[in-house]
């Protein structure tokens, strides 16, 4: 699907709001709200929006630390040892990098001993990790959800 004007712009409200209903979005852009829907839906169905979701302050809800991990595996566990931390519940994401066998990791907890647990309990003890560095957040200056156009 090759993205109009219109599709940028009806994306771009989207990911400032994505409860926006599809007639503020059509008064915004001039369309009727079955316009904006059909458009809407369409962008569903190619993948573009791949989901709509609430963005929720880890601090309001008691994850008041943030830390970042690069996590080096042996390549032969890699996706054994992705698929464990992806399924922990303190890991809010988790990415292959490039480098030699490399995960880039977020992880969210309510506090310093919650850290120090996940990381003594649940990321040493898996196999096939060779390096873990990490990185706690001191301040947010900018943060994005989404792609912005």
């Amino acid at each position: 699907m090759k993205l109009d004007d219109i599709d940028r712009k009806i994306l771009e409200l989207l990911s400032d709001n994505g409860r926006m209903s599809y007639v503020d979005i059509g008064k915004e852009l001039n369309l009727s709200r079955v316009s904006v829907r059909d458009r809407v839906n369409q962008l569903c169905e190619n993948g573009i929006i791949e989901k709509f979701s609430a963005v929720i302050n880890s601090e309001k809800v008691g994850k008041t630390v943030s830390a970042f991990f690069n996590v080096e595996c042996e390549p032969l566990y890699l996706v054994e040892v992705a698929e464990k931390l992806t399924n922990n519940p303190n890991v809010a994401s988790c990415y292959q990098m490039t480098g030699p066998s490399t995960l880039h990791m977020h992880v969210l907890v309510e506090d310093f001993t919650s850290l120090e647990k996940f990381i003594n309990n649940e990321l040493y003890s898996l196999e096939g990790i060779t390096r873990v560095d990490s990185h706690i957040l001191l301040r947010r200056f900018k943060s994005r959800s989404g792609l912005k156009l």
